[in-house]
């Protein structure tokens, strides 16, 4: 399966068959949504930066809620989460999705803002990608980042909603999170990464930082 990096907390996940999943697309954030298409779009929770669906061609199936889906193979879990540390009361809810595609587990976290409880690891192993928020102030911040990756150890890690040169968002850089691991854990990626079963070797995890198709 390929992962593309579109900006912000979106990505483009590509199935071998071409079934293709592009979750929360962004507007108003300093850049453009690059054009795109899905055959599904998932949305953790209905802010402007995650939410802009209209922007995505090819009439795709818009998933918004938890539960459990499958389009043409493809498995789709929703995961109610909570956008603050307070059970929802200053930010509320969003959905965390697993995609399971090619064989491998991918999990897309949303704006998670909340402390990752027992319940919450249980109902989200196993992962072998983690896509996760670093930049705090709306979701976790980069220490809290950090545990989440401790507590899941997925073998690939790609950070997202961080701050970037082009982002109008008021939030961390990126290097506030990967400076929490050794070097040799810490991988700069282009905007298109390619994985197997074959690459989930277990032996460790290996942070990516994405750059984002422009």
């Amino acid at each position: 399966m390929k992962i593309q990096y579109l900006g912000h907390s979106s990505f483009m996940l590509i199935e071998s068959t071409g079934k293709t999943i592009v979750t929360d697309p962004f507007s108003n954030i300093g850049y453009e949504m690059p054009k795109t298409y899905a055959d599904v779009v998932t949305l953790s929770h209905r802010h402007k930066d995650h939410s802009a669906h209209k922007s995505v061609g090819g009439n795709p199936l818009i998933i918004e809620k938890e539960g459990c889906y499958e389009i043409d193979g493809v498995k789709i879990t929703g995961i109610k989460a909570y956008h603050d540390n307070e059970q929802g009361k200053e930010r509320g809810s969003v959905i965390i999705y697993k995609f399971r595609m090619d064989g491998l587990e991918i999990c897309h976290l949303g704006d998670i803002g909340q402390t990752l409880d027992l319940e919450l690891l249980e109902q989200i192993l196993p992962v072998n990608i983690l896509l996760i928020p670093v930049g705090g102030r709306y979701t976790i911040d980069a220490e809290q980042a950090k545990e989440y990756v401790d507590k899941i150890m997925p073998e690939i890690v790609i950070p997202m909603h961080y701050k970037t040169k082009s982002s109008t968002i008021d939030v961390d850089k990126v290097t506030e999170f990967t400076s929490l691991f050794e070097d040799y854990m810490v991988e700069e990626k282009d905007c298109e990464l390619e994985f197997s079963r074959d690459d989930m070797s277990g032996e460790i995890t290996k942070i990516m930082v994405m750059k984002r198709i422009k």
